[in-house]
Formats: C-alpha cells, structure tokens, sequence
C-alpha cells in the first residue's frame, strides 16, 4: 500500500510553504485567493486528504474505525454491524457506523468523509454499482480496508475480502428439499446478475443439476414486501412449484404472509427454506429452516481480523470464507410438521 501523502508532498508540488498549507486547510483570510487555489490543485494532484480528526485522536490515545453497511434495514447487516462495533468497543475503539442504502454514490460520499476525520481503518460491506469512486480514495489514503460480505473491488490484495460460504449454504438447502420428496423447486429472490445472488443461486443450481431436475428462479429485491409477491406469483401462475429456497429470510417471511393469503400451509403445503438465520426464523409461525451463518461469530472473526492488522500489521488473506450450516425448522419438514 502506497504512503499516504501529507502537506509536506502538498506544499512541494504547489511551490508554497508547510505553513501555508496549513493556513488554506483552515480557511485562514490570510492566504491569497489565488494561492489558496493553487494549493487546492496540488493537493487534488497528489491525492491528499485533510486528516480533520487525526491530531485529536492521537491525543485520546484512541482509535476510530469506518462501518459502512450496504442495508442496515435488513436485520442480518443490523446484527452484523452490532457485534462489530461491540468487539472493537472491547479492544478500546470507537466506531462511525453508516448506512448507505445500496447507493453507490452515498457510499463513496461518506467514504469520503470518513478519510478525511481520520480513521484508522475501514470495514465495508459494499453497494453494487461504481467501486472506483469508494475505493481509489482508500487506496491514495493509505488506510486498511477491509471488504465483507460483498465484494466489488478485485483488488483483494489490498482490499482483503472475507465472507461466508454462500455456495455451500445453497447446496445444503437445496439437497434438504430434495431429500424431503420436493421435485419441484424455486430459488425465489435476489437481484438477478450480482454476485451475491449468483453465489447463494449457485448451490441450489448444482443440486438441481445432480438430480435432473429443473430450475426455476424469481428474482427480485431481497424484501418482505417481494417475498410475499413471489407468493402470489406462485400460487397463481405455477401451481405446480412445491417448495422454495429463498435468496435470505426477509424474503421467506414475506412468503409466509403470502401463502398464507391464499390458504396454502407452510411446511405441510409447501415447503420453505430462508437463508441467515437471523433471529426472526425461530419466533415466527410455523418457525423457518434456514442456512445458519453465524452473524455474531463472523463478526467477532471480522472485527479480529482488522485489529490484527491495525495493531501488529497482520495483513488478512486476499480471500477467507467462513462455514455454514443448514438448521432445520417446521417450514420444511412437509406433512410431518
């Protein structure tokens, strides 16, 4: 990872002083319009960023780390983002947390201005869409990155990316209906083309594959309001559909609502299997099966992994994906449920 530049390499390329630059960061009358702006261009040129924080944090003898969160609506991120912050609360740092709504454009924004308070390091879980503009700041700034859950940039090396094994999960589910006398079965939700779909699409297609039995997907947005469209979609224009695995839970507990609309009973009727395992799956009736991820235990492991880096230079592995496993409710279990 490149130095990061500071108002040394700034006042070199603008042909001014240390303290000059140090005046036009804080907007000091002092300095010439025209030299304020020279000192703008050199520090755009050499892709400096003001540190507005880093004095005070080293004062504090504290440390600030960026949490930046595609869907924080979505309880999986929400739990996530919560064990984060609490692991790296019991190793003495503070953390900025941010939403950016699966907005591209915000993340880069609020990327930004984390940079610029002085972070020590950065865990994403990054928005689909432009990856340059988020992450070629980073990389001029020098700071340690971390990519989590998702991954848009290629760059593992200096982005390190760590996830969970998603491809499993879909198999385990996939092979858990089939295994239950389901022949008839949907992947139901997640964008089509990302790769996190892809991913959690791909185990399901493989079991499919195996058995000789055909394949038959509604993507859409990983929503409740979408999982209970499926619903209806299913029950009016394929009949014959008997069972579904769903891209994550929020889309099986829409489905739920929906069946239950036109009459059909979950586990007995139709059979269902969500993915995360977030903490709604055994609360809700009939309770849901679903691809267990361990939310909290990635989390406490993500969070390590980044403070070995910040504290003794420990660089992650380019790519590390943690284990899952299949839990087994009433959703699934068919007339015996």
């Amino acid at each position: 990872m490149q130095r990061r530049p500071t108002i040394v390499d700034v006042a070199k390329a603008a042909g001014v002083s240390k303290s000059t630059v140090s005046l036009v960061l804080q907007a000091s009358p002092l300095v010439k319009p025209e030299t304020a702006a020279a000192v703008r261009r050199a520090m755009a040129a050499v892709g400096y960023v003001y540190n507005r924080a880093a004095a005070t944090l080293r004062s504090n003898r504290a440390g600030l780390i960026g949490l930046v969160i595609n869907d924080l609506r979505n309880p999986f991120f929400t739990e996530f983002a919560t064990s984060v912050q609490m692991a790296f609360y019991a190793r003495g740092y503070a953390t900025v947390i941010a939403n950016t709504d699966e907005d591209a454009g915000v993340q880069a924004q609020v990327v930004g201005s984390m940079i610029e308070h002085g972070v020590s390091g950065l865990m994403i879980s990054p928005a689909y869409g432009d990856a340059v503009a988020t992450f070629d700041p980073i990389a001029r700034a020098g700071i340690a990155t971390m990519q989590v859950l998702r991954q848009v940039d290629p760059r593992t090396t200096l982005f390190p990316f760590t996830s969970l094994d998603y491809t499993r999960g879909g198999r385990l589910a996939a092979a858990h209906l089939v295994a239950g006398g389901a022949r008839r079965i949907a992947f139901v939700g997640g964008l089509m083309g990302v790769p996190i779909t892809r991913e959690r699409m791909s185990g399901y297609l493989a079991v499919m594959a195996d058995e000789g039995l055909a394949p038959f997907a509604l993507h859409g947005r990983p929503s409740r309001a979408f999982g209970r469209e499926a619903a209806q979609r299913l029950g009016r224009d394929h009949p014959e559909i008997e069972a579904a695995m769903c891209f994550n839970d929020v889309v099986a507990l829409g489905m739920i609502s929906g069946m239950a609309e036109l009459g059909r009973k979950v586990g007995p009727d139709f059979r269902l299997v969500g993915f995360d395992d977030i903490e709604e799956c055994a609360q809700v009736w009939p309770q849901l099966s679903s691809v267990r991820c361990d939310i909290a235990g990635f989390a406490r492991h993500a969070a390590g992994t980044m403070l070995d880096w910040l504290e003794r230079g420990a660089r992650p592995e380019p790519e590390f994906r943690a284990g899952i496993e299949l839990i087994v409710r009433d959703s699934s279990l068919g007339a015996a449920a």
